[in-house]
Formats: structure tokens, sequence, C-alpha cells
């Protein structure tokens, strides 16, 4: 072991003459970086997705509607959160545009959802009109094979007579799908069975919550 260097300060005092700790703290940092860079490097026989839509035991009518959309492997997203999201669990979900982020709520809303459902089983909200709808289509692309499930769009600027005479009839929507304005009319009215709710979605969370800021700031 080679003994340090003596050098004296302003003080007259001797200091070791120490190593500089920075740099050698960085240089671990990069090697580290590089070695965790290339662990992490896909080969060239592995594939991106290594699971199937049937390895998460779904039901027979959802794998069915999924085969007939022509869908094979579920993307990254699906893959880490369907599984998550059918036990039960609360996810909070982010991915880019095309991952499909809708059919995770949508397949895991349909997985879960009981043999003989109650109305407003499952709620999804949304902040626009237009989302609502696109959702709607969603899930009656992939209820193709469940003519049991019945789902309905609520929102703003039309009549809330025809909402309410919905929910209080016989075809009564399992699965509602809406705008906050007008779903939380229609919950304080008592118009939704809310006691009945099991699965709950916020859709673009964050232009959502700021909508309800919004209309609450201009309420107040």
């Amino acid at each position: 072991m080679v003994e340090p260097t003596k050098q004296a300060n302003g003080n007259n005092d001797v200091l070791p003459d120490c190593p500089d700790y920075d740099n050698y703290v960085l240089e671990l940092d990069i090697e580290e970086n590089q070695q965790n860079a290339a662990a992490a490097k896909p080969t060239a026989y592995t594939g991106v997705h290594t699971t199937s839509f049937k390895d998460m035991l779904l039901k027979s009518e959802i794998l069915q509607s999924i085969t007939d959309c022509g869908f094979e492997h579920p993307s990254d997203v699906q893959q880490r959160c369907i599984p998550v999201a059918i036990l039960g669990q609360d996810v909070l979900c982010q991915a880019v545009s095309g991952m499909g982020k809708t059919a995770v709520f949508v397949l895991s809303i349909l997985q879960t959802i009981s043999d003989d459902p109650k109305t407003c089983s499952a709620m999804i909200m949304c902040h626009t009109r237009e989302l609502a709808y696109q959702i709607k289509n969603e899930i009656i692309r992939f209820t193709k094979f469940m003519k049991s499930i019945r789902t309905e769009v609520v929102y703003g600027g039309e009549p809330m007579e025809g909402q309410i005479k919905m929910f209080k009839g016989l075809n009564a929507p399992h699965i509602v799908v809406g705008t906050p304005g007008r779903i939380l009319a229609l919950t304080k009215g008592n118009h939704i069975p809310m006691s009945n709710l099991k699965v709950f979605v916020l859709d673009e969370c964050d232009k959502l919550l700021d909508q309800i800021g919004k209309q609450f700031f201009l309420q107040n």
C-alpha cells in the first residue's frame, strides 16, 4: 500500500493528498450505466412481447372478440396492466398514443363483470362526448360475443328525462360512459344506482381533472 503524500495548507498544517472522489464516483456511475444498458439491450432472438392474450386467462367470449379484431399479442401497456387490473387492484396507466390504453380498461371491465351484471356495474368518465362515444364503440367491438352486456353514453346538452328513464327501465346499462357534469347531476338525483358500482375509470385523467377544476372554479 502506498502512503499518501503530505501537502501544506495556508495554516502550515500538513494534510494528506486525498484522491479526487468526485471523479472516481462519476467514472463508476458511467461504467455501471454502460453495463446496465448492455444488459437491458434485447437480443436478436428475444421478442418484444412474450405473452399472448390467452395467457391472461380471459373469458372465451373476450378472446373470441380479440381474435375477430385481428389482435395477436398484447402491447406492453396491456401486458403490464390487464393482469393487475383483473385482480381488482388500482392501476394508474400512462403510455403514448396507439398503445391500446382504452383496451386495457375495457378488457379488464369485461373480464371482471359478472355474468348477470347489475345496472352501472362499471363507470367510465371522460372529458368529451366524442371520446365517450369512441369508448362505447370499443366496448361494442369487444362485446361482440357478449350480447347481454349493455353500454350507454350520458353527457350534458341533452334532456335528462330520457336518461333518467333509461336507468329506471328494463334495458338500463351495465356499463356507463359519460362526462363529469351529467354524471354528477344524475348521481345527485339518485338516478344512477352507485351501490352497484364495481369498477370506476378516469380516462385521460389529466384533461378530465383540469376540466372538473375549471367547472368548480366557475361555480364558485
